[in-house]
């Protein structure tokens, strides 16, 4: 007799053998493959699973079944929406990218950098491959912020 594990739970990692299930963790950010996603429909707009796998593909190739199982788990955890499109769903972002991006660095500062944004500049202008042009943006950005 075969057991089923539900969607939402994952094998007990201290007894992968068992099937005692928990849940899995609830990430409070897009996963990284997820926010790949996101980036694709914020910036082309609604798409269905195949449009965003030829995107995808571009870097790495992977399968229309991961791919719409991915974009399946992100509609449930509501980050993405979807309507009937024809004999396809066709997908788009139901989180803010301003908000979104915005949640993430506040979180990265938070954590990496004692909630210190200096600390994130300082870290982020010691890198060696900043270019000039990125450096006279962020001084105009720095002008205007002080405005």
């Amino acid at each position: 007799m075969r057991r089923t594990i539900p969607k939402n739970k994952v094998i007990c990692p201290l007894n992968p053998k068992s099937l005692n299930t928990m849940p899995r963790p609830k990430q409070p950010h897009p996963t990284p493959g997820e926010l790949e996603v996101l980036k694709i429909l914020w910036d082309g707009g609604p798409a269905t699973v195949r449009e965003v796998m030829e995107v995808l593909n571009r870097r790495r190739r992977r399968a229309y079944t991961s791919v719409m199982s991915l974009l399946e788990v992100m509609t449930e955890k509501r980050l993405l929406r979807r309507r009937p499109a024809g004999r396809a769903y066709l997908y788009t972002p139901a989180v803010d990218q301003q908000k979104t991006l915005g949640r993430i660095v506040e979180d990265v500062v938070g954590r990496v950098f004692e909630g210190s944004a200096a600390a994130l500049m300082a870290h982020l202008l010691g890198r060696s491959d900043t270019t000039p042009e990125e450096l006279e943006a962020i001084q105009k950005l720095i002008e205007q912020h002080q405005a």
